[in-house]
């Protein structure tokens, strides 16, 4: 029987990482009907308790829906969530969301958002990218007291709107933060 040197170990171990690597990399496994399911819910959601957000969704070109961001933190937080951006009612790509954020902060939240691309050169700007930061570019539309959305003439010629809902637990603080989306294969 022949003795197995750490030099032979190393060698063979680094000629299998591709193969390895290739287990995982998602075609042929039902995350893609997951999101999709999880995608589809969230809509439904969005439609049946913020009607208001049909009208924006017939006028966008395209959304990209996060169905759960997980998010927390202490003085230095982060979040994760994974969706899927659809155009003309279809999925055409998967995504996953990564926040940081460091500041006067404590706790953990999740919540859903979807952002609707109101034009042609903003979805295109968004598919072309290899990570797309959301930035000052956004209009974010929260939920008011009287659980009503709400868009005005800004935000109607914003090129991104951002809907919010969804949101439980509790994080308290001021932080700057930023998210960037990454196209994945689930």
């Amino acid at each position: 029987m022949k003795n197995l040197s750490r030099r032979s170990f190393t060698l063979g171990a680094l000629a299998a990482s591709p193969l390895l690597a290739a287990c995982g990399n998602g075609v042929g496994s039902v995350g893609s009907q997951k999101i999709d399911a999880r995608v589809d819910s969230t809509l439904n959601y969005l439609y049946t308790r913020y009607p208001q957000t049909r009208d924006i969704a017939a006028k966008s070109v395209g959304q990209l829906v996060m169905p759960l961001i997980t998010e927390g933190g202490f003085i230095v937080g982060g979040g994760y969530g994974r969706g899927a951006l659809r155009v003309g009612g279809a999925t055409v790509d998967y995504y996953s969301a990564t926040k940081g954020s460091v500041g006067l902060q404590i706790g953990a939240q999740q919540f859903a958002h979807v952002l609707f691309f109101m034009t042609q050169d903003s979805l295109a700007g968004f598919r072309r990218a290899s990570g797309w930061v959301a930035g000052a570019d956004i209009e974010y539309v929260f939920s008011d007291q009287g659980e009503n959305l709400r868009a005005d003439t800004t935000t109607a010629s914003t090129p991104v709107l951002a809907v919010i809902f969804g949101q439980a637990g509790a994080l308290v603080g001021a932080s700057l933060e930023g998210t960037k989306y990454t196209r994945i294969i689930p």
